[in-house]
């Protein structure tokens, strides 16, 4: 994976994943894990668990761009999102956004955006994000995927998901 030196050159830096060891959260702390989540995946389940031991509470923040065509409404794949984790994770909430991610977290108080990277081209994009985000007092941490979970994308689950529909076998008569 690469990153960036203190004078802005891009770097080769290595990247692990994290351990499954308790963390204790940051005290009164809550952070916003945004997508369109479309669908959500192992990998965006993983992040979850992951963040949710480090901030006292944590929305997993829905999305909603009128330049993305999802393949469900918000609300319903936010009852998919809540659906796919433990009842007993109380410190996770699921919500619906239409606009900024900051504004979101202004309106809600949350100081911290959470976002999952896999690849350096993801770091390039975050990157930009951050910056702006910041700015407006709002830090990000990123997550590094896991290798296992890395491959799959929102994207490549309904590519596969929609080869599987369409494939002629599947609709035998």
């Amino acid at each position: 994976m690469y990153g960036w030196d203190d004078r802005g050159h891009v770097v080769e830096v290595a990247v692990t994943a994290t351990s499954d060891r308790r963390a204790a959260p940051v005290h009164g702390s809550l952070a916003v894990y945004p997508g369109t989540f479309d669908p959500f995946t192992p990998g965006h389940r993983d992040l979850v668990t992951r963040a949710r031991v480090m901030f006292d509470r944590i929305i997993v923040l829905l999305a909603v761009n009128a330049d993305k065509r999802p393949t469900a409404e918000a609300t319903a794949r936010a009852v998919r999102v809540r659906d796919a984790m433990p009842a007993v994770w109380g410190n996770v909430e699921v919500d619906t956004w239409t606009g900024l991610t900051a504004a979101y977290c202004l309106r809600r108080g949350a100081t911290v955006i959470v976002r999952g990277v896999r690849t350096a081209a993801d770091l390039r994009y975050e990157y930009q994000l951050a910056a702006m985000n910041e700015q407006l007092g709002i830090q990000t941490v990123w997550l590094p995927s896991r290798p296992q979970l890395a491959a799959t994308s929102s994207t490549v689950a309904r590519a596969y998901r929609s080869a599987q529909l369409t494939r002629p076998w599947h609709n035998a008569e």
